[in-house]
C-alpha cells in the first residue's frame, strides 16, 4: 500500500490497514507443502476480501471501488526483484554455505568471491554481472545441494569421481543413458570416454542432455555399446545442414563462343568406307 507524496501523516494509517489485512488473510494460519500452493491460497483469499462493502462507500465493493480508480494510478514501469544480497567465498569444493544448507557453483568459480541473492524460492550465484548459478532454496538443514554441470571441469582432470563424486552418485539421469554409463564404464577407460560424452553434450548447451539421451537410445538399439558410437550419433544428430545454394541459370549456364555447323557429308565418308570392307 503506497502514501500520497509528501504527505508523512498517513503512514501511520497504511500501516495499520497492512496489519488489518495480515490479520485479515493469515488467521487462521494457513498449512501449505509449498510457495505455489500457498499464492493460490492467497489470490483466493484476497479475491474473498475484495468483495467485502467498501469502508466508506459501503453499497460498493471494494474490488469495484479498486476498479474504477486503477485506471488512474500511476504505472508500475521498473520490475521490482526482491531479494537480500550478500558476498560470499565460494569453497574449494565448489560450494557456498546459506542458512546450513550447501549449494554448488562452477568449478571455475572456486576459492572466489561472488555475490548471493537469496529471494523467497531461489538461490542465486552472480559474478561479473552475469548469474552463474541458480538453485530452488531449501528450508531444511544440512542439505547438499548439487547441480552436476558444476562439476565438469573436475571431471576432465579426476574422471574418476564419476563413480564415487557426490555429485554424479545422486544424478538423475534419463533411463538411456544410465544404462549406456553403466556399460561404458565396465569398459577399459570408460570413465573418460563417458565424460568425453558430458563434455559434448555441455557444449551443445540447452539441447546437450537431450541430444545425449537420443543418441543412447540409438545406440542401445545397434546392439553395440561404445562411447564412439554414442558422439557418432551426437554429431551426426546434431550437424547442421548446409542449405545449397542455387546459382543464376543465366549466369551459370556456359554459352558457346562458336557454335558448331552441322556437316552431313560426314556420314557418308563412313558409308563409303564400309563399302570398301
Amino acid at each position: 500500500m503506497a502514501c500520497t507524496p509528501e504527505s508523512g501523516w498517513e503512514k501511520g494509517q497504511v500501516e495499520n490497514q497492512v496489519g488489518n489485512i495480515r490479520e485479515w488473510l493469515f488467521t487462521p494460519l494457513p498449512h501449505c507443502a509449498n510457495f505455489a500452493e500457498l499464492n493460490t491460497w492467497l489470490a483466493r483469499r484476497c479475491q474473498e476480501l475484495a468483495g467485502r462493502p467498501h469502508p466508506e462507500q459501503t453499497s460498493r465493493s471494494s474490488a469495484d471501488c479498486f476498479a474504477e480508480e486503477q485506471p488512474l494510478l500511476m504505472p508500475i514501469k521498473a520490475v521490482f526483484d526482491g531479494y537480500v544480497e550478500s558476498m560470499r567465498r565460494v569453497t574449494s569444493l565448489c560450494l557456498i554455505c546459506i542458512d546450513r544448507n550447501r549449494y554448488s557453483v562452477p568449478a571455475q568459480w572456486a576459492n572466489r568471491v561472488v555475490s548471493v541473492r537469496v529471494t523467497a524460492d531461489h538461490i542465486r550465484m552472480v559474478a561479473e554481472g552475469q548469474i552463474i548459478a541458480e538453485h530452488v532454496r531449501q528450508f531444511g538443514r544440512d542439505q547438499l545441494v548439487c547441480d552436476p554441470w558444476h562439476y565438469l571441469p573436475v571431471l576432465e582432470k579426476k574422471p574418476g569421481a564419476l563413480r564415487h563424486g557426490a555429485p554424479f552418485v545422486s544424478w538423475d539421469l534419463p533411463v538411456a543413458i544410465k544404462v549406456v554409463r553403466d556399460r561404458i564404464l565396465k569398459q577399459d577407460k570408460g570413465d573418460r570416454a563417458f565424460v568425453d560424452l558430458l563434455l559434448m553434450a555441455r557444449d551443445l548447451g540447452a539441447t546437450g542432455l537431450d541430444a545425449l539421451e537420443v543418441a543412447c537410445d540409438l545406440t542401445l538399439q545397434t546392439g553395440v555399446i561404445s562411447a564412439a558410437i554414442v558422439l557418432n550419433e551426437m554429431r551426426r544428430l546434431t550437424e547442421i545442414a548446409q542449405p545449397k545454394t542455387l546459382a543464376d541459370t543465366a549466369t551459370s549456364t556456359p554459352v558457346l563462343t562458336l557454335e558448331p555447323v552441322a556437316d552431313c557429308s560426314r556420314y557418308d565418308s563412313l558409308r563409303s568406307v564400309h563399302h570398301v570392307h
